[in-house]
């Protein structure tokens, strides 16, 4: 009868601490995805501002706009940490103040050089919406999974700082599309 009761409790302990071995591992795998998502996010980021440069570079724009998307580009690629999320918001303001114009589009399109940018930026701007959404959903999982009882109740998530969401202004404007 002992050896019953000891041979349930070895695997009830057992069953126990692989539950919280793949619990843990778990954990661990969706902030690696967090870290992937966010390295695809300021990709898609860096390239938006890259394309931006070029056309305000081409001559396509007139001179004072053409300032404006350069120092918005240049602010969101020069900054860091929680700054950023700022300056790029900026960027997107920057963009739906120069593109919003459904007329200008039509203009730049009809120029095979300038269609190919704007078509770039279009492809761009739909990446960082992507990039973000994608993001801040890996974002909530994790933020799911560790708010778990059994998470906190045992540190499976270690000593790894809650991941945080990208709050930025990802808008772009609709006559890109």
């Amino acid at each position: 009868m002992e050896w019953l009761v000891l041979s349930l409790a070895a695997l009830v302990l057992f069953l126990g601490g692989l539950l919280l071995s793949w619990t843990a591992g778990r954990v661990d795998r969706l902030h690696h995805r967090v870290d992937k998502a966010r390295a695809v996010l300021d990709a898609a980021l860096f390239h938006r501002s890259g394309t931006v440069v070029e056309i305000a570079s081409a001559g396509m724009v007139d001179a004072a706009t053409a300032l404006l998307l350069l120092d918005a580009a240049h602010a969101a690629r020069a900054s860091t940490g929680p700054e950023r999320e700022a300056a790029e918001s900026d960027l997107s303001r920057a963009l739906v103040a120069t593109f919003g114009d459904n007329e200008q589009i039509v203009r730049l399109r009809a120029d095979p050089g300038a269609r190919e940018l704007i078509d770039e930026l279009a492809d761009a701007c739909r990446s960082v919406e992507l990039a973000r959404r994608f993001h801040n959903d890996v974002v909530a999982s994790a933020r799911a999974l560790r708010s778990r009882r059994v998470v906190r109740w045992f540190g499976l998530a270690g000593h790894a700082p809650l991941p945080p969401t990208a709050e930025l202004d990802d808008s772009w404007p609709p006559a890109l599309t």
